[in-house]
């Protein structure tokens, strides 16, 4: 059928083959025949070929290298799948002589313009790196390329490249960052986990810990309670409060703050592997008070199948032991089922231990004694471990518990039996003068317990507290003298044990009992229990030749000895990343990454900063003003903020047929028919009822009124959100636009016109906002006597007299932090710059913070779009320690809000800012006498009544 001529027959055996794959049955032998029909012309017939081929051949690289050829052209298929395909089959032909054809297929395939080319590019570069390692530098710069794709199909696999290639160069992701965290909710589920376990790592090297104050409280809380028991200087203990004091407060990166804010939402995922990813980043980077959110998403994940509990219950009871607050809410959800699997149930147990507190011991307990009763010896006996845990560390119930496990002893089951003995051993030694009743009853059951490490836990108890028990003592080693050859090896150490204390404590009844148990012990096939039936005899029995050391044996074996510490096997796994291998194991895996530490300061913040290139629209693109102009406006523009006049205006444009009503404020912006010149009019709303203007009128005094309180108010939110290079421009612009809608522009024309007329550039475009500023009624009459105070002459702008003026808003240009000392702000002074009037005067202010002088600080490399241009103000030689400076430099916006973006430069540093003027800034005022203005309002106030005049390019309306 392979060597058929027809495609349908080829594609029916391919379908045959590749379920024969699919369903794990060897089709190795079938591949010379397949790997002909590569080149074969029908599309699904060579999907189904590749498919073949990314299987076999690694296995048959000798055949696959015949068709490399057909490969390579694969790569240049129209069919993106094709192209993918044959770069995956290429990529699995691991022999070394052709890394140099993988190199280059990898390099066009990162650059194609389908993003799952890209991705099954990123996807071979891990397979070219493991087969030749001396590529990784040809690599690297295919991964960097790669990172900065903003296709969410690929930044899971680039990813993924970039942890097995070079996790090392860290500053590889510091520009892609923030849009690493922005796509990650849109990326696809495992690349999440690949981004998130990998911005773990990056976070832990690049922000400060959220918890250090609270770690420095808690360790001094510790050393001042240690330092009771020595004498250290009061000097000491005040310049460590003093320390702590001083340090300053704890502020998150904003960056640091956005991977907590974006991985959030995936603890909604339906994978769990995605939601555990997040999980252990809110665990390792956030602060304490938010790591709770991710107790809810684990437990949902309980009710998945035992797999997915297993690993979620490991990761839990490792959380547990020092955030167990944040699972007690759910306590309930960690009781155990009978349906449950064993080692489900044993990670359930220790979860309930380590949220056991005196809140509710009590019903944790009750649970323990269900679960005593269950069928599983392996779960019962680690509840009655988790019980005597229970008891060790909640003093309130250590007594409720030994009873309860002393009951335990005279149950039928003898694993329980032993499991309880083991655990009262260890609570015993830490009140064994209360209990020696406890002890007189265990070695009654010393006869019919058999399990070895019961036996030597009753045995061990009798010798180190043989003065509570000194006639039971003796007959326990007589009866165990008699068995000690049948005894398991720890049982006779025991026995050993037991003979030398009762030996030093007791000689006389036990001396004869003690020479016959070393002498047992010397002919015992261990030799751990010769060498130490040895050493006691030296020790204990002492003769001429024994040394100073038997003076020591009481003191050697009867030491008292601390209680031991019942600890959870989960205490210092954390030290492991939660949701890896190696944490599931509890040892390191091959390929672990180890989670950096925290660094001590914080590194440099601006690494992440990218300049943002944005697009350029449409109009701002015309290399004349004339141009801009006669572009058609196609759809009217209508401002968020005004409701009122919309209505009446778009009525009155339905009347005017392909003529266009543009709401701008109080303003009417009136386009001509297409037929004639293009003119914008901007009049005045008078069509308004006298209701609507009596209500206005007092809402304008009212502002009048109180503008002082709402002019600190604006002032005060605007500086609050101001960003260190600009980034926050636009919603600046906005609320200046809002200020500003006041203000007329002149349109650029060649003819003189009358000063009276006045248009809007129709290049300036008005800018929307959500919110809604009120802006000062245009109808007021107290506005013509406010304009009667302008001044109507004409100033120079000179660069080295302007003051900034108080009621002039100023931009951060450069932070000082990020300038590093330089400080640097701006303000559009609304002057004329007298070098070229088409431009907007900027004055900069520059602030040296430092302790020493900056030099050369000039302007390079200034990035601007189409038609815009900048007049640089001149070299500032030398700025001293804690001094200022004002200069004046000129922009011309080409009537657009696009940002000017160049460098700021001094004599070490450069830094890229950005100047982005709000609409307002681009307008010129014309001034009018109170007649004049009243004139113009009857004016223009016909236009609501009639159609408009025809207006040819004399009329005296043109500027």
């Amino acid at each position: 059928m392979l060597d058929s001529n027809k495609d349908s027959l080829k594609l029916e055996a391919m379908k045959r083959i590749v379920a024969m794959v699919a369903r794990g049955k060897n089709a190795s032998d079938l591949f010379p025949a397949v790997v002909k029909n590569v080149a074969c012309k029908n599309i699904e017939v060579k999907k189904l070929v590749y498919v073949y081929l990314v299987r076999y051949a690694e296995e048959q690289q000798d055949l696959a290298l015949l068709s490399i050829s057909t490969f390579q052209r694969g790569l240049k298929d129209p069919n993106q799948l094709i192209r993918a395909s044959a770069l995956r089959v290429l990529s699995s032909i691991r022999v070394t002589i052709i890394v140099p054809i993988m190199m280059l297929a990898i390099k066009e395939a990162a650059s194609d313009m389908s993003p799952y080319v890209r991705k099954t590019a990123a996807h071979a570069i891990p397979k070219l790196y493991s087969l030749d390692p001396e590529q990784k530098d040809q690599l690297i710069e295919v991964i960097e390329k790669l990172l900065a794709d903003k296709t969410t199909l690929v930044a899971g696999s680039v990813v993924m490249a970039f942890e097995e290639v070079c996790p090392e160069r860290i500053e590889l992701i510091h520009k892609n960052y923030r849009k690493l965290c922005n796509l990650l909710i849109d990326v696809e589920e495992w690349g999440q986990v690949v981004i998130i376990n990998m911005l773990t790592r990056y976070a832990r090297t690049q922000f400060l810990n959220p918890n250090i104050n609270e770690s420095l409280l808690e360790e001094g809380g510790e050393k001042e309670f240690y330092a009771s028991d020595d004498d250290e200087d009061d000097e000491e203990k005040k310049a460590e409060a003093a320390a702590l004091a001083k340090r300053k407060p704890y502020v998150m990166d904003p960056d640091h703050r956005l991977l907590l804010r974006n991985t959030k939402p995936l603890l909604q995922s339906r994978n769990a592997a995605v939601v555990m990813a997040v999980a252990q980043l809110y665990f390792h980077l956030a602060p304490k008070a938010e790591v709770g959110v991710i107790a809810k998403a684990l437990v949902r994940l309980l009710r998945s199948h035992s797999e997915v509990q297993y690993v979620v219950l490991q990761n839990v009871a490792t959380m547990t032991i020092k955030r167990r607050g944040m699972f007690e809410p759910h306590l309930k959800s960690f009781y155990i089922r009978s349906t449950d699997p064993t080692q489900i149930k044993i990670l359930k147990l220790e979860v309930l231990t380590n949220l056991a507190s005196e809140t509710n011991i009590s019903t944790i307990l009750r649970e323990f004694q269900t679960y005593i009763k269950s069928m599983d010896k392996d779960f019962v006996a680690a509840t009655i471990e988790a019980i005597g845990r229970c008891a060790t560390n909640i003093g309130e119930v250590r007594d409720t518990c030994l009873n309860g496990l002393v009951q335990l002893l005279s149950n039928r089951d003898e694993l329980v039996v032993a499991e309880s003995v083991v655990v009262i051993k260890k609570l015993l030694q830490m009140q064994p003068e209360q209990h020696s009743e406890i002890i007189k009853h265990m070695a009654k059951l010393i006869d019919n317990i058999q399990v070895p490490m019961a036996r030597a836990s009753i045995l061990w108890l009798i010798g180190e507290y043989c003065e509570h028990v000194p006639k039971i003592a003796p007959d326990v080693l007589r009866k165990m003298a008699k068995t000690f050859t049948n005894e398991e090896d720890i049982v006779k150490l025991q026995i050993l044990n037991l003979a030398a204390k009762l030996y030093l404590t007791n000689s006389k009844q036990t001396k004869l009992l003690t020479q016959y148990v070393l002498n047992l012990a010397k002919y015992d096939q261990n030799y751990d229990i010769r060498d130490r039936a040895r050493f006691i005899r030296q020790l204990i029995v002492p003769t001429d030749k024994s040394g100073a050391l038997s003076k020591y044996a009481k003191k050697l074996f009867l030491a008292l000895k601390p209680a031991p510490v019942l600890e959870s096997p989960f205490k210092d796994r954390d030290h492991f990343q939660l949701g890896s291998l190696s944490h599931l194991l509890n040892t390191k895996a091959g390929g672990y990454q180890e989670l950096p530490e925290w660094p001590d300061s914080a590194p440099d913040p601006s690494v992440r900063n990218v300049e943002v290139k944005d697009s350029v629209p449409e109009w701002s693109k015309c290399t004349s003003r004339k141009e801009r102009k006669e572009k058609k406006v196609e759809k009217p523009f209508y401002s968020d903020s005004e409701g009122e006049s919309g209505p009446t205006e778009s009525a009155d444009s339905g009347n005017y047929g392909d003529q266009a009503v543009v709401a701008l404020g109080s303003w009417n912006i009136l386009k001509i028919s297409k037929t004639h010149t293009h003119v914008l009019c901007a009049s005045f709303t008078s069509d308004q009822s006298s209701g609507e203007e009596q209500k206005k009128e007092r809402k304008g005094v009212k502002q009048r009124r109180s503008g002082s309180e709402s002019e600190s108010e604006e002032e005060s939110e605007s500086e609050s959100s101001e960003s260190e290079s600009g980034s926050e421009e636009d919603s600046e612009s906005d609320t200046d636009t809002r200020k500003k809608k006041k203000v007329w522009t002149h349109a650029h024309h060649p003819q003189h016109c009358h000063s009276q007329q006045f248009l809007l550039s129709t290049s300036v475009a008005p800018t929307s906002s959500p919110q809604v500023t009120p802006v000062n009624n245009f109808l007021s009459s107290s506005l013509a006597s406010d304009l009667e105070g302008l001044s109507l002459t004409d100033t120079v702008l000179a660069p080295t007299t302007i003051a900034p003026s108080a009621s002039v808003r100023m931009y951060e240009l450069l932070h000082r932090i990020t300038g590093e000392g330089l400080g640097v702000e701006y303000c559009f002074n609304r002057q004329a710059f007298s070098p070229d009037p088409h431009m907007v005067a900027v004055q900069i202010h520059f602030t040296n913070n430092t302790s020493c002088e900056t030099k050369n600080l000039h302007i390079e490399e200034p990035k601007l779009q189409s038609g815009m241009r900048i007049k640089e103000f001149p070299e500032i030689d030398m700025l001293p320690a804690g001094e200022s400076v004002s200069v004046v430099m000129g922009i011309d916006f080409c009537d657009s809000t696009q940002a000017a973006n160049f460098q700021l430069c001094t004599h070490t540093r450069k830094f890229f800012v950005s100047i982005q003027p709000p609409v307002g800034e681009l307008m010129t005022p014309i001034f009018l006498t109170e007649n004049e203005f009243k004139k113009e309002q009857g004016e223009s106030s016909h236009l609501h009544h009639q159609p408009p005049p025809h207006i040819s390019s004399s009329s005296p309306m043109l500027k």
